[in-house]
């Protein structure tokens, strides 16, 4: 069924007894819980009432982005969240950053740091003449939703083009809203590993993920970043040299245009599957 205020999100429904057949049928060691979605909600039930051991993970902040789209207050959210989480062994967080919010959030569950991997095969440097738009290109890539902030990218006085690759419930209105800017819709593969590294620049206007998994596709590509010094960006960018966090994301966008393709690559190329591999095996066989 359709998600409440995001249709475009599908919702599985089904019963806690059809969960827990499915994971029986495993006979598993230990189970960890994605999301906590209504599936996820259905997995904990069962694991706590079969006493399977499982670990959980925060990889969206939910609580903020269901106050953009309803103003439901973000501490309400959160206290369903702890109790989403606190019957885990632990709690798997991409940065430091996140950990320390759960932490003044009130979560007392044990935190473990599992980063995240790019493709730096299909993510790497390419020809820039494949969009043919006057330059520099700035470009977002993502979900085109409120929660993103996108409108605060698409508002800047920049030079050259904008262009968004994405679809979501908010294109048709930013689309309306802004003539000038290429809205190219949603890209997979070697299509969108093209569109980025096309571009000069790579802006990330959100304030409220975790991570940011298209900061490192953007990396691998050749192309800097421009973001808010948040968490997500500061865990990824870091003191790398190979973007610019600016509360002024106009500034950010002017200064990154300088990096070399070069520091941006070496950069994502320490971001690796294995290591990310290693560190989700490793919080796994600390459950108890």
């Amino acid at each position: 069924m359709p998600c409440p205020t995001y249709s475009e999100i599908r919702l599985a429904l089904t019963s806690r007894r059809g969960v827990g057949e499915r994971i029986d049928g495993h006979r598993p060691e230990a189970v960890h819980i994605a999301t906590e979605g209504p599936l996820g909600w259905l997995a904990r039930a069962h694991c706590l009432k079969a006493g399977y051991p499982f670990t959980t993970a925060y990889h969206t902040q939910f609580p903020q982005y269901i106050h953009a789209r309803s103003r439901l207050p973000v501490a309400w959210s959160y206290a369903v969240l702890r109790r989403f989480h606190g019957r885990s062994s632990a709690i798997m967080v991409a940065t430091r950053s996140i950990e320390d919010e759960l932490r003044t959030r009130g979560f007392t569950t044990p935190i473990r740091r599992w980063s995240r991997g790019v493709d730096t095969a299909l993510f790497r440097p390419r020809d820039k003449g494949f969009l043919p738009f006057p330059r520099p290109i700035s470009l977002f890539v993502g979900r085109v939703a409120v929660e993103k902030n996108i409108e605060a990218f698409l508002r800047l006085d920049l030079p050259g083009t904008k262009v968004v690759v994405g679809e979501g419930p908010a294109r048709a209105g930013l689309a309306a809203r802004h003539p000038e800017v290429r809205f190219l819709g949603p890209k997979v593969g070697e299509d969108l590993a093209r569109h980025y590294a096309a571009a000069d620049v790579f802006v990330f206007p959100s304030r409220t993920d975790t991570f940011g998994l298209v900061l490192l596709e953007a990396l691998a590509s050749g192309v800097p970043v421009a973001a808010y010094p948040v968490p997500g960006p500061l865990d990824v960018i870091d003191h790398s040299g190979a973007g610019v966090l600016n509360q002024d994301l106009g500034v950010a966008v002017r200064q990154a245009l300088s990096i070399p393709p070069e520091r941006c690559r070496a950069h994502a190329e320490t971001f690796s599957w294995d290591r990310s591999a290693e560190q989700f095996l490793d919080n796994l066989q600390q459950v108890h």
